[in-house]
């Protein structure tokens, strides 16, 4: 673990796994410690992960001010870490909600990114969101599953705001429901900031047609990386995001959910590894 100081003087930490080029990566959650993402597939086998913890999340102190769970000023964290590790440019990999960070990173600081990978990234920064009938029709592909008719109607009435979240129907997020996936999910609640997730999603924090704007002129090559089975975001969904950049490319990798390593490591290791490569 490294630690440094963001421009207000909270401590951040990263976690450092593998060796090579560094590849600066932003948790989701919203406001998730980083330690979910492990080693990404094993993507540390071809880069030098630098893992951020958000300010509030894992390592990392909770800062004096709430306001600043904000996701447009966690832009200047991610400008910190970048400073502190001593890099002109980096390459950027963010998953989930961390998406809509990178997003607004990339916006305000263009000439700072390399390469950007967008894994499972709702696009909230762009007035993206997932709706309830991509979640739905991403859910009924898992019929044949042994867990699918007990999930589906608390399911349904989530989507519904008839209610609340249940754990009976976390499943459907990954694409494999088994002992990894629940493994995975068990350490959801301990690794989560929620009342900070709550002000990482400020409508204040988001100025779509400005970003957008921003993007189109944006120089760096980006990946968007879809689970062909998750619904926030859907392929299409991730498909229209991918066509904000000038010079993006949409991967939809099969079978997977929310959270593609798990499901098929070697297949989602080797895609990023490749884009990441090209020259």
């Amino acid at each position: 673990m490294q630690t440094f100081t963001a421009h207000d003087g909270t401590r951040l930490a990263c976690h450092v796994r593998g060796e090579g080029d560094p590849l600066v990566v932003l948790p989701g959650g919203p406001m998730r410690a980083s330690s979910y993402l492990g080693d990404l597939g094993g993507l540390a086998a071809h880069r030098r992960l630098v893992l951020l913890d958000l300010r509030g999340t894992g390592d990392s102190a909770v800062p004096e001010d709430p306001a600043t769970y904000r996701c447009d000023r966690l832009v200047a964290d991610v400008e910190a870490l970048r400073e502190h590790l001593g890099l002109a440019r980096m390459d950027l990999l963010a998953h989930s909600a961390g998406g809509s960070l990178a997003l607004l990173y990339a916006a305000r600081h263009p000439e700072r990114v390399s390469r950007l990978v967008l894994v499972a990234a709702t696009p909230w920064a762009l007035d993206m969101p997932a709706t309830p009938e991509d979640r739905l029709r991403a859910a009924l592909l898992r019929a044949d599953e042994p867990w699918f008719d007990e999930a589906i109607g608390p399911f349904r009435a989530w989507l519904a705001g008839t209610g609340e979240f249940d754990p009976v129907f976390v499943p459907f997020f990954y694409g494999r429901w088994d002992d990894t996936a629940r493994a995975h999910d068990a350490l959801a609640d301990k690794e989560s900031n929620d009342e900070a997730g709550g002000v990482f999603l400020s409508p204040e924090a988001f100025d779509p047609p400005a970003t957008r704007a921003a993007l189109a002129r944006c120089p760096a090559p980006v990946l968007v990386l879809a689970g062909e089975r998750d619904g926030g975001p859907a392929p299409e969904l991730a498909c229209r995001c991918a066509d904000v950049f000038p010079h993006a490319e949409l991967a939809v990798q099969p079978g997977a959910g929310h959270y593609p390593w798990l499901d098929d490591p070697r297949w989602f290791a080797r895609r990023v590894a490749a884009f990441l490569g090209q020259n």
